[in-house]
């Protein structure tokens, strides 16, 4: 699902968020890999808006997590993404989000360990709600 912001201030801070969540997502999620029993693989994507997946298996089965669900849970309030739309790239619909001005401090300058703090939540709620 594609975000739909209600200013242009909130597009302007959620850009100056999107590049951090993506560094500590990557981070978490290379970290939880490591422990797991999940394999997993990234592959850049194009369609319906460029993107990146990552691609998780583990002995037959496998599955496909659209990374910018997971930098959206981060960036913003309360986004809760559908399953369909983690594990899919085909939807197209928006869904109006409010950016999570906490990440902001009054300088426009990023609140990492906060960032850091909703990457971890993010990552280790994706894989406790992985199929066994």
């Amino acid at each position: 699902m594609k975000p739909k912001f209600k200013t242009r201030l909130a597009w302007e801070q959620a850009q100056a968020l999107m590049q951090p969540a993506l560094i500590r997502i990557i981070d978490n999620l290379r970290k939880q890999l490591e422990e797991s029993e999940w394999e997993g693989t990234y592959k850049e994507v194009t369609d319906p808006f460029p993107g990146y997946h990552l691609c998780l298996t583990r002995q037959k089965r496998s599955l496909e997590i659209d990374i910018w669900q997971l930098c959206y849970q981060v960036c913003f309030n309360n986004y809760v993404p559908l399953p369909e739309n983690m594990f899919s790239q085909d939807d197209q619909s928006t869904q109006e989000v409010d950016v999570d001005t906490r990440l902001l401090d009054e300088m426009g300058e990023v609140d990492w360990q906060l960032i850091e703090a909703k990457a971890q939540q993010s990552v280790r709620e994706l894989f406790a709600n992985l199929p066994q």
